[in-house]
């Protein structure tokens, strides 16, 4: 933990870059760098009967620690996508999730 889910992003540059984002996070989180998860989802944004370029999304998943270190990790992330990226808009949304509904192997956190 945390789960982050990118949209918008090409999938070879996330791979390539996955390390300095995990380096980074760590260093902000103090968690163990096995916890987290990177998922890619290829997305195609459709506007007015045409494909567009489209925003760049990261869904977090995480356990929530604070609201300092949730604006330090979105600005992190919001400035990793902008560097690897022609696109400026980029959009970080925090889904906090609770240790009673959250089952590793069958026991909750």
């Amino acid at each position: 933990m945390p789960h982050l889910k990118f949209k918008g992003i090409e999938k070879e540059i996330l791979i390539k870059h996955s390390k300095e984002l995990i380096d980074g996070l760590t260093s902000i989180i103090q968690c163990d760098r096995t916890w987290f998860t990177i998922e890619h989802t290829e997305t195609e944004y459709i506007f007015d009967g045409a494909i567009v370029p489209g925003y760049t999304f990261i869904d977090v998943a995480w356990f929530d620690r604070g609201q300092e270190i949730k604006d330090l990790v979105a600005d992190f992330i919001t400035t990793f996508c902008k560097k690897l990226t022609k696109n400026n808009d980029t959009t970080v949304i925090f889904y906090p999730l609770e240790g009673n509904n959250y089952y590793d192997n069958g026991t909750h956190f």
